[in-house]
Order: C-alpha cells, then structure tokens, then sequence
C-alpha cells in the first residue's frame, strides 16, 4: 500500500454556487496534472502546448486551497470551498487487463527449454495454484504465440506447397518441383545441429528463421534443376550428364549468393543489446542453414534429379500408346 490523498467533492455545496462537478474535476485535472491545448511550429520543430500549475504552487495538498474554478455566472471560487482533502492508503497503481484487477508476470524459459514448455508449465501450475475466481492469461507475444499454437506446422506445409505449385508451373510438370522440394530439409541439418548444441529453444524467431532458409535452399536448388533440366529436355544430353554439367555450372553462382547472404547475416549471429536474444535466434538459424545448405545442395541436388528425372520418364513411356506389330 502506499500513501495517497483523497479529495471528496461536497456536490451540494458546488450545486448552490452553481458549480459542475465535471469543472471542478476538470481544474483538479489541469492544475495538478496536465492537459492538452495545441501545437504550434517555431524554429522547424513542432511544439506542443500543456496547461498546468507551475511546480512550487502544487507540492502541497493546502495548494489546492489556492486553486479556482469559474462558476456558470462567470465567478470565480475557490476549490477549497468545494473540496475536502483526507489522508488514505491505496495501491500504487492498480492494472487492469479485460477490465479485470490484474498483476503482471513476467518470465523466461530455462536453458534448454523451448518458449512452449514454458507457456504449459505456467498454465499447469496457474491451474494448481490460484484461488477461486482467479485466472490466468497470456499477452504480447505468448498471447500470440498460443494463438498460432500448432499452425506454424500447417505455415511450414504451406509454404512448401507453394514453392511446388510455382515449379510445377515453370517446370509444367508434376514431378521435377520434387528434386527443389526434397532439397529443403537438407538445409535444415544445420541450424538442427547448431541450435542442440547451443541448447537454443526452438522459438517464434527460429520458426521464422526456418521459413526465410525454405526459400533460400529452394533458390539455390532451382539454380542446379533449371540448367540439368535444360541439357536434357532442350539439348538432348543424358540425364546424369546433364546433371553433373549443371552442377559444374552453378557451383560458383550458388556460393558466391550463399555466402553473400551468409556474412550478410553475420552481424545477427553476434548481436548484443536490447533484443539481441530474438535477432540471434533468427541470425544463427538463418547462417548454419545457408552453410549446410551451400555444402549439400550441390552433392544431393544433382542426385534428386537423376531419381525425379528418371521417374518422370518412366512414367511417360509407360503412358506412350504401344503399336502392334503388322501381320
């Protein structure tokens, strides 16, 4: 509890002096707070203007005393006519969430412990706890983060789905977006590795991290199909020839763009300050997937096309009308 003052309004005394009670808390407002008149601009800057009693004249609850408000005759009174000041004892401030009394609650996971665990162990022991008629909920980005829940999975899902339907589109087939697609979990090797081995949780910021690397590895997949599926549809090479040429050819685009983007990266990985906890989930996620993602896309990638390559033209013989032999 902490020491206030309470000032009561004597209404009846306020009517017979023909005084609104609204006035009498809008000078209290004014004088002892602040309010709001205008701006105007000077010097280029923009400048705002508050009314307010100057500070020597309201350090003291007497000063009130002083204070007047104007009635609806145009007369001038004081407030210490109006009002009666009483010492009391109140919260210091009292928090409202839902326009419920709230207390605020404010923590973070252990090491080695995802954002998620934390949020189920605090519903756990706020069920256990809390007394009759209390509850608990979550705000800000644990509000956030329990909203979504299991959707960043279907997000996942998605977004695969939608680097398949844009191949399939390019490619006009149904089966070549395989090779680009298969490709995007070997670029998730890396931050699997590096983040277990920092004991990093898996949070909103990784999350985000995982979907930006889906489409960076897809890039640099589609660098190596698109020139594999050229050779052989367009040039007529064999399908392993034209897999290894274009692996030769694409070599040093996709490192130079990986490791670009990679010491763009960089300074996330080594963030300090305010939020370098969220920027470094993101940076850390984002550069071991783009490093594991550059070392494996031009060994596996070559490979896929081989298998989706083969697939597909199997699969257009077999559709192939066959032609009886004469007689």
């Amino acid at each position: 509890m902490a020491p206030q003052l309470r000032v009561d309004v004597d209404r009846v005394k306020a009517q017979t002096l023909h005084v609104p009670v609204d006035q009498v808390f809008g000078t209290l407002a004014t004088y002892f707070g602040s309010t709001y008149i205008e701006q105007f601009n000077k010097f280029g800057r923009v400048f705002q203007v508050y009314a307010q009693a100057d500070a020597p004249f309201r350090l003291r609850p007497r000063d009130i005393d002083n204070l007047q408000v104007r009635n609806q005759k145009g007369e001038m009174i004081p407030l210490g006519t109006l009002v009666n000041i009483t010492p009391a004892a109140g919260p210091p401030l009292i928090s409202l969430y839902n326009l419920y009394p709230s207390a605020s609650v404010l923590g973070l996971p252990a090491t080695g412990f995802s954002s998620g665990d934390a949020l189920r162990l605090m519903d756990e022991n706020a069920a256990k706890t809390l007394p009759p008629g209390a509850a608990a909920e979550w705000t800000a980005m644990s509000y956030q983060e329990k909203v979504v829940g299991n959707q960043m999975y279907l997000v996942f899902a998605m977004a695969l789905l939608l680097v398949y339907l844009v191949l399939a589109g390019q490619y006009e087939s149904w089966y070549m977006p395989l090779s680009v697609v298969l490709s995007v979990p070997l670029a998730l090797v890396g931050p699997v590795l590096v983040l277990t081995l920092l004991q990093i949780d898996n949070n909103l910021y990784t999350q985000i991290g995982i979907i930006l690397l889906m489409a960076l590895s897809a890039k640099n997949a589609i660098l190596i199909v698109e020139v594999a599926r050229v050779g052989r549809v367009e040039e007529g090479h064999g399908i392993i020839e034209a897999a290894i040429s274009a692996a030769r050819a694409r070599f040093r685009p996709i490192v130079m763009t990986s490791f670009a983007f990679i010491l763009g990266v960089a300074p996330l990985v080594i963030a300090t300050g305010a939020g370098a906890s969220a920027r470094k989930s993101i940076g850390i996620t984002v550069f071991s997937g783009m490093i594991a993602s550059t070392c494996l896309t031009v060994l596996f990638v070559p490979s896929l096309f081989v298998i989706v390559q083969r697939f597909e033209e199997w699969r257009a013989a077999r559709k192939r009308p066959r032609i009886a032999p004469a007689g």
